[in-house]
């Protein structure tokens, strides 16, 4: 079993430092309203951001596989919470913009599926609490 390691240190009021192992570094923090100075990604909106990354990969991945001629993904993500604590997703809504000449749309679609169903981690984990849909738009970059 591979294991992913990550350091989380505070910096400051409700400001911190993510640090991955790949060696990259993120900075997080929270909302004046909340003791933050808007420094920062909000820890919550890194775990959509995570879902999104995960998934634009495997979409890439699967259209590049099968010879589609892929020009651009980009997911754009809505998330509602819960009221009480803890807040975690009970909604989110995952839209795929795929552009590229002459993409077949049933292979965007399987490779959705696919990353949905079987390959995104953080889908399969946050689908645990949260309902997620998807809707797909296909962008056909040739007219």
């Amino acid at each position: 079993m591979a294991a992913t390691k990550t350091r989380v240190k505070w910096v400051e009021q409700r400001t911190f430092l993510g640090s991955t192992g790949s060696g990259h570094s993120v900075v997080m923090g929270g909302a004046a309203a909340d003791g933050g100075r808007d420094q920062g990604v909000r820890p919550m909106e890194m775990l959509l951001l995570g879902l999104g990354g995960c998934t634009a990969y495997d979409v890439v991945d699967i259209l590049q596989k099968s010879r589609e001629p892929v020009e651009d993904v980009a997911i754009e993500i809505e998330g509602e919470r819960a009221d009480d604590i803890p807040k975690v997703f009970t909604d989110i809504r995952v839209r795929y913009i795929v552009s590229g000449r002459g993409l077949d749309p049933a292979k965007v679609e399987r490779a959705v599926k696919l990353s949905a169903d079987k390959y995104c981690s953080a889908t399969v984990m946050l689908g645990a609490t949260a309902k997620i849909s998807h809707e797909i738009e296909i962008i056909d970059s040739g007219s």
